[in-house]
């Protein structure tokens, strides 16, 4: 399956299950606030401003569904464990992100994305293990690698594969700077889009 990543839109931002989509495969891109998810998804795209990056975390509260070429859609979550929302807007967006994970539709593959600079949060690990027991194949972007000498992000990495030793996922660096990784990203979706 060819796919064209020129031919991208923003189908819609969802604010309640209703607007769900599951017409498509679903890429879905997870990850603490912060961490990059918006400037990945530009990076892959080669666009600048199609997802909107914030210099304040914890803006993004819809789930973004963007259509790619007409073929799969890529699915921005809100990225979670920003401390400054409020209690309440946590507890939305729990429940939010739950009525997501719990649609029936064909999430073909995830993406959990880290913070190659950072220890694991036990956020990220949940969302790890969360994916690993609903049976969503993921992957691990480690964002940001460009920011790292080679040493100190080979040793991040080696603490990444004990960390998700529970799936012997695949750990991908990433710069949304230099591009490093994106092919390797893209070839990933690729084979999960082939596979069924």
């Amino acid at each position: 399956m060819k796919i064209n990543y020129n031919n991208v839109s923003l189908r819609v931002s969802a604010v309640k299950k209703s607007q769900f989509l599951g017409d498509k495969p679903q890429i879905v891109f997870c990850g603490r606030s912060n961490v990059g998810k918006s400037s990945m998804i530009n990076c892959l795209l080669r666009r600048k401003s199609l997802a909107r990056t914030s210099s304040k975390p914890g803006k993004t509260a819809t789930i973004n569904y963007y259509d790619i070429d007409g073929k799969m859609y890529f699915v921005d979550l809100p990225g979670y464990g920003y401390a400054k929302v409020s209690n309440e807007e946590k507890r939305k967006w729990s429940v939010f992100m739950q009525d997501y994970f719990n649609t029936d539709n064909d999430k073909r593959l995830a993406l959990s994305i880290v913070d190659i600079r950072h220890d694991v949060s036990d956020l990220d690990v949940e969302m790890g293990r969360y994916l690993y027991d609903a049976g969503i194949p993921f992957i691990v972007v480690a964002t940001k690698a460009d920011k790292l000498s080679k040493t100190a992000a080979q040793k991040s990495l080696s603490r990444l594969s004990e960390v998700y030793d529970f799936e012997n996922a695949l750990i991908i660096p990433f710069s949304s700077q230099t591009g490093m990784g994106r092919d390797k990203v893209l070839d990933t979706i690729q084979q999960a889009l082939e596979e069924k």
